[in-house]
């Protein structure tokens, strides 16, 4: 099942918009998985793991989807969330590009729900939101993220050096990217 804005997974896991309540089942993901997401996420202050900081976080994404620049999923599991995924940093005019980030739950790794998501995700960007290009990077050694991108089509294309601070330190990054279309922008 599938329509412009939300989908079900492999397994039965839907893929669905953020939503303005959804800060505390985001909070109980994040804590959940603070250790599984330490090695791929920048440091993390402790506010970040409140409700207040989910609360103002979500709030902050919420604006810039109101405003065109993010565009961001969640994936849940009955009423749990077990993963994100964002399009962001979208640029219009000539660029007419964004940037794709996802994370899924630890338990839930391996069950090609990443995959399935990043497809979708592409196919949103190109379909609804008139996208050229999407780019996405990873961690030299994050091979399981690298076969999701390539599974959904993106090609490598470089490697950026201490492209993000990453884990407390800054680090290179593969990187990736999706031709959509040839389309001039919207």
């Amino acid at each position: 099942m599938a329509n412009d804005d939300h989908t079900i997974l492999p397994g039965g896991i839907l893929l669905r918009p953020l939503a303005g309540g959804d800060a505390p089942a985001l909070l109980d993901a994040y804590v959940r998985n603070r250790s599984h997401l330490q090695p791929f996420e920048p440091v993390r202050t402790e506010e970040f793991y409140t409700l207040a900081g989910q609360r103002e976080r979500l709030a902050n994404q919420l604006a810039a989807q109101e405003a065109g620049a993010l565009f961001g999923w969640v994936f849940v599991d009955e009423e749990r969330i077990v993963g994100t995924i964002t399009l962001t940093h979208v640029a219009r005019g000539p660029l007419n590009s964004a940037n794709l980030g996802y994370w899924v739950d630890g338990d839930y790794a391996g069950r090609g729900l990443t995959g399935a998501a990043a497809a979708f995700v592409v196919r949103y960007a190109d379909e609804v939101l008139g996208l050229h290009r999407v780019e996405a990077g990873t961690l030299l050694d994050n091979l399981a993220s690298q076969r999701v991108l390539a599974k959904a089509g993106f090609t490598e294309f470089g490697v950026a050096p201490r492209m993000l601070h990453i884990n407390g330190a800054w680090r290179d990054h593969r990187l990736f990217q999706i031709i959509l279309n040839d389309l001039p922008p919207r």
